[in-house]
């Protein structure tokens, strides 16, 4: 495994003394770009391809009167599914390990083209497999062979009414490259190349350190780097208008093509879950702004001094808050004991992300901002990016993106088709593994100042995670239904982003000039529109698991595992039913809501007795 050393107090490394970190080795995928297996897994891919074309277009429906036989013609469309996944996957992987290399950029483009190519020859299978006559289908599916494929059946036969043509369909995803596609990797690279010249700091700062002085002790460095970014942001804000307005166009002439009436419906489908759910979560979370974020934040000016507070110092900590660093061996330490004590399958599975290099852990030039983990195929296993600077909240991300390695890898013997998780499921486990992480560090604190601050960190990530984000969605609906009337002015937009946050944020907010185009830099908006109400989704989700786990509900332990391993062969209703959990009902998002009104209620109480 390749490791760096934090050793200097550069900004774009962060602290010093993280002590050895990880960067990840991917030739469990490829061993370089120009390995000889890359281009002998894009030949197989396309002779496997056209093979299966080959063979079945046109008569899936014949083939489909013997089930055992559509069951092995599904299972090597899964194979080919996972060999195509195996090559995207290290493309990106290798690619967000340095977005600024002008070779991992055009390495990442050329594999997406082939790829495209490939896949449109495939375009034909779902679409003919959606053909097939209910009854034949019904039929069918009783066989051993196709039986396990029931669920991937029954999804994809959701999407029937939204599906075109092959024709339409081929050139929706040829044009792909040069639409949507494009004007992705245009903001990200962007982004990446980003430069924010800090008053106070010897040179310019890349995104991920700049936002991060937004979270710093000292008041006059938040203040410095939120005008870095208000500078930067409205210096690019028309090229952000533009690649926001062409995404946002394309979506629509999508939907329009395709029949989707809401702007949301298309996200709605692809998370399997209903409307009526999406709008339950939202109603409750904005009618329960005043008793969370609104309440929170006015609490936090007085615990500052002053009345309200200025949009940068909203993630300012506590005064006098012992500001701890953890080094990256502490960091694994506390996220797998957190894990162990909850279940030793838990810790054991995330262990391996640490031993075998499966984890790219510090900041350095051209890598791409946040965190994330990616799934890549059944037949590999996931890779963690971190951007680890050494914070409390840098564990608990770090506690976040291995709950979802873990929830990749328990569900990887679904298969290609039925491991991925709908997004609105996507995040039970790293949420979980984030509370997990944050009550163990809380057990072993007794300091009340330090509890009092812990508490408070916890309550605005919470926050971050529900709150903005149901204020993210909201955004995003004024963006997407305004431009199907027209284009729109960076003025309009930062007028939508000024609505929103002041709705969810409330009145003890300040929001100083330059605040208002803080929404050029949210990758959500651009690379996964409307993905962000799954955050808040999975947050209440877990805050109601917790508390089941919590009242030692039975076999919760041995349920919770069960749902993770299901991956996405199971509808939400079916994998809550066995925790009497129903996400149709409001009282179940109360609930969870909940959780954090009572976190904000203790503050409370400790500030009374202070």
């Amino acid at each position: 495994m390749t490791t760096v050393t934090s050793a200097s107090p550069s900004p774009d490394l962060g602290p010093p003394n993280l002590g050895p970190m990880p960067v990840w080795d991917l030739s469990d995928l490829y061993t370089a770009p120009h390995a000889p297996e890359v281009a002998r897994d894009l030949a197989r891919a396309e002779r496997e391809a056209n093979a299966l074309k080959e063979q079945c277009q046109g008569k899936l429906a014949e083939i489909a009167k013997d089930g055992d036989k559509l069951g092995l013609v599904i299972k090597t469309y899964e194979d080919l599914s996972d060999l195509m996944g195996k090559l995207a996957s290290y493309a990106g992987l290798y690619y967000y390990a340095n977005q600024a290399d002008s070779d991992r950029a055009k390495f990442y483009g050329d594999t997406n083209e082939a790829l495209t190519r490939i896949g449109t020859d495939l375009i034909f299978f779902e679409l003919e497999l959606n053909q097939i006559d209910e009854s034949v289908l019904a039929a069918a599916v009783k066989a051993p062979k196709l039986s396990k494929y029931a669920p991937w059946l029954e999804d994809l036969r959701r999407e029937k009414p939204f599906q075109l043509e092959e024709r339409l369909e081929r050139l929706f995803t040829e044009k792909g490259q040069t639409s949507r596609g494009a004007f992705s990797r245009l903001f990200n690279e962007t982004m990446t190349t980003l430069r924010f010249p800090v008053a106070g700091e010897p040179e310019s700062l890349t995104l991920e350190p700049t936002l991060n002085l937004l979270s710093s002790p000292d008041g006059a460095r938040r203040k410095a780097g939120a005008d870095a970014l208000a500078k930067v942001f409205g210096d690019n804000v028309r090229l952000f208008t533009l690649i926001t307005n062409t995404l946002a166009k394309d979506k629509e002439i999508s939907d329009r093509w395709r029949g989707f009436k809401d702007v949301a419906d298309s996200r709605h489908l692809a998370n399997r879950v209903e409307a009526p759910v999406v709008d339950a979560l939202v109603a409750s979370v904005r009618a329960a702004y005043p008793r969370l974020s609104h309440r929170y934040y006015a609490m936090k000016a007085r615990w500052l001094g002053t009345d309200r507070l200025n949009h940068w110092d909203r993630n300012a900590p506590l005064p006098d808050k012992p500001e701890r660093v953890f080094t990256w061996k502490e960091a694994e330490q506390t996220v797998l004991s957190a894990y162990g004590q909850f279940a030793p399958e838990m810790a054991a599975t995330a262990k391996q992300f640490f031993d075998k290099g499966w984890i790219d852990a510090p900041v350095r030039e051209g890598k791409a901002q946040g965190a994330f983990s990616a799934s890549t195929v059944p037949s590999v296993h996931p890779y963690v990016l971190m951007n680890y600077q050494g914070k409390p909240r840098d564990v608990m991300t770090l506690a976040h993106e291995l709950g979802h390695g873990v929830h990749q890898m328990l569900a990887r013997e679904q298969g290609a088709l039925l491991a991925p998780t709908p997004l609105t499921l996507a995040e039970t486990a790293s949420v979980f593994g984030e509370m997990l992480t944050f009550r163990a560090l809380l057990a072993d604190t007794k300091d009340a100042r330090e509890k009092k601050a812990m508490i408070a960190g916890k309550v605005e990530d919470m926050l971050n995670t529900v709150v903005r984000q149901i204020a993210f969605y909201s955004f995003e609906r004024k963006v997407h239904e305004a431009r199907r009337k027209g284009e729109l002015t960076s003025d309009q937009l930062n007028q939508f982003w000024l609505e929103v946050q002041k709705e969810s944020l409330g009145p003890a907010i300040d929001f100083k000039p330059g605040y208002e185009v803080f929404w050029t830099y949210i990758p959500h908006f651009i690379n996964s529109p409307f993905y962000v109400y799954a955050y808040a989704y999975g947050d209440c989700l877990v805050n109601s698991l917790y508390g089941l786990y919590q009242e030692a509900h039975p076999g919760f332990v041995q349920k919770y595992f069960d749902l993770l391993k299901a991956g996405g062969s199971k509808h939400h209703s079916e994998l809550l039913a066995p925790f009497g959990l129903d996400a149709r009902d409001p009282e179940f998002w109360n609930k969870g809501l909940r959780v954090i009104e009572r976190m904000i209620d203790e503050l409370e109480a400790m500030e009374k007795a202070a």
